[in-house]
């Protein structure tokens, strides 16, 4: 599907908005182009002698004319460019919407301030191209057909003249055209990394801070403001060429006209009144001409954004339901996990796991060990398809969970991330960011027990106890005011509030202190026993009280059992306890 059959899909199902929109430029246009006539036959009646009646009839009829043309304006205007503005709710929406369904490769191959320049910039481009665009084209098309007939009505030779510009004009719009088209893709380029450059500024300005790099982010930032700048001007440059030679061509056929068209009535070939009429609608075509010019510059840079957005539309979602999943769509899951001869890799590279299997009891508490890289997040985000695993290798109450619904697996899984993310919002409503569309007609006022609840567990509520306003605290961009154990404990709320069947805690209270992680073990413990619960931890203290412990080593399970179990086997697992204890003990001492 070609771009502008991609277009489409959003325009066509307001094409009947767009042929009333149509409608009212042809009566405005219609309106405008009698006012001529109307000129004419008081300029020639006034030669003749007129009554007062007869110019007061003129004067009513063309301020009739002014006024029928300003509400067909307004509706013009009101319609079509509404219609701009809806179809760009409907594009930004289903861009964004789009952008949900990437795989999480996509987002780190590609800046956030790129494909937020896409987002805003480029679709208000592309609005300007369905909108404006189109209402002057249609103005501009009308005018210039019907204008020139009425032109050949009063005095062919006369139009012929006024006419030989024209083909300068085309030329000037077709050589200006395709440099403004390819000086704006580069503008929109530009304007990407500027946005890009900010937004990692500010996402990182701890780290500016840290490092005293704020004279070197700044500088970074004033080159690329200073190459958009410079991007910029060249389109300047030649829109500033582009419109006065229209403007030129134009005056040479008015200067033509004036000297031959004063001539002919002199001559008596046409009347004074004909050719203030001709005069008329050679101005009248002044507009639609510059306006061509206009429209082509939009055209060009809408087709340019247009064209970037379709680049990021093309690219195919990586994890989608399977034709099969409508089967599971109803159903509620225990949580009895499997994983079959698992192996993995990303693209080409080496496989990350290596015929993983094991089995995860519903109601249980497993427990994923190993050094850093060998594994362990990769195993959990298979389970929960934020990669898709290999068909016939990960199940789920028995069910490959490539065959289940999305909707209906992640919704029976709460996950705590390493890194964990939190919305500039309040603390509650990051704690009760999962529980939108879960409680029904309860809704928000049946979010404020399970908030507390889920905090209690996480021991975040004698965190919050301690802040002015409570829950309703914003913790700023990314829990910017937030310590690393007050994220990690909010993060492991989100997850308990919204009552999962399975519950992931990928190293999730690294940032916590021993005697708070004991507290928050001490609490989960209760939660854990409902559900099945997948710990991943280089904690030994952490996973001891496990049901069964798998530990990895580049990816792949080399011990299995409880914590007595592998400390019997004096193996991998013994052997990171004792280095841990030893650190410990010089740590205490």
């Amino acid at each position: 599907m070609t771009a502008f059959q991609r277009l489409l899909v959003f325009v066509r199902p307001y094409r009947r908005a767009f042929l009333v929109g149509l409608f009212c430029i042809l009566v405005t246009q219609s309106v405008a182009l009698t006012a001529p006539v109307v000129l004419q036959r008081t300029i020639d009646d006034l030669a003749a002698g007129v009554s007062g009646a007869k110019l007061t009839f003129y004067g009513a009829l063309l301020l009739a004319i002014g006024v029928i043309r300003g509400c067909f304006q307004f509706l013009m205007r009101r319609v079509i460019i509404g219609v701009s503005r809806d179809i760009e709710y409907d594009m930004r929406n289903a861009f964004f919407a789009h952008l949900q369904t990437l795989p999480l490769s996509y987002f780190q191959a590609n800046r956030t301030g790129d494909l937020m320049s896409r987002a805003t910039n480029d679709l208000n481009a592309v609005r300007m191209m369905i909108g404006p665009s189109v209402m002057y084209a249609a103005n501009t098309l009308f005018v210039f057909v019907v204008a020139i007939a009425l032109m050949l009505a009063l005095d062919p030779w006369l139009t012929l003249w006024s006419l030989l510009p024209l083909p300068l004009v085309s030329i000037s719009v077709k050589v200006f055209g395709s440099a403004i088209h390819r000086r704006f893709e580069r503008i929109q380029a530009q304007l990407s990394e500027l946005s890009a450059v900010a937004q990692e500024a500010l996402g990182g300005v701890r780290v500016v801070r840290a490092y005293g790099q704020e004279v070197s982010e700044l500088d970074r930032f004033r080159r690329a403001n200073q190459e958009y700048v410079n991007r910029s001007r060249h389109l300047i440059v030649l829109q500033g060429f582009f419109f006065p030679s229209m403007g030129l061509f134009l005056g040479l056929g008015a200067m033509v006209v004036l000297w031959l068209g004063s001539r002919a009535v002199v001559s008596g070939r046409i009347t004074l009144g004909e050719f203030v009429a001709f005069n008329a609608y050679l101005t009248m075509l002044s507009w639609p001409m510059i306006a061509f010019g206009w429209v082509t510059n939009m055209l060009q840079r809408g087709m340019a954004s247009w064209k970037r957005m379709v680049d990021v539309l093309d690219v195919p979602p990586a994890i989608h339901d399977a034709p099969e999943a409508a089967i599971y769509a109803s159903s509620e899951l225990r949580g009895d996990i499997e994983f079959r001869d698992l192996t993995f890799a990303f693209g080409s590279r080496a496989p990350v796991l290596r015929h993983v299997s094991a089995t995860i009891p519903a109601g249980t508490t497993t427990a994923l060990v190993g050094v850093t890289g060998s594994g362990k997040s990769t195993l959990v985000n298979l389970l929960a398809r934020v990669q898709d695993p290999p068909v016939g290798t990960v199940f789920v109450d028995g069910i490959d969970v490539r065959a289940l619904p999305l909707s209906v697996l992640r919704a029976a899984i709460g996950c705590v991330p390493q890194e964990p993310f939190l919305f500039s919002d309040t603390i509650a409503d990051n704690v009760a960011f999962g529980l939108d569309g879960r409680l029904g007609q309860g809704g928000r006022e049946g979010r404020l027990p399970r908030v507390l609840d889920a905090a209690a567990i996480a021991r975040l509520d004698k965190d919050v106890a301690d802040f002015p306003q409570g829950y309703d605290t914003h913790v700023g961009e990314r829990g910017l005011t937030l310590s690393g154990g007050q994220k990690q404990r909010t993060a492991i709320a989100r997850a308990i509030a919204i009552d999962p069947r399975i519950l992931i805690l990928d190293d999730a209270l690294s940032a916590v202190d021993t005697h708070t992680e004991e507290e928050i073990l001490t609490r989960l413990r209760d939660v854990m026993r409902q559900r099945t619960s997948i710990i991943v931890s280089h904690r030994i203290s952490t996973v001891r009280g496990a049901d069964q412990i798998l530990v990895l080593d580049e990816g792949r399970i080399i011990e299995r059992g409880t914590h007595d179990e592998l400390l019997g086997l004096d193996g991998l697992y013994a052997d990171l306890y004792r280095k841990q204890l030893l650190e410990e003990e010089l740590a205490a001492s």
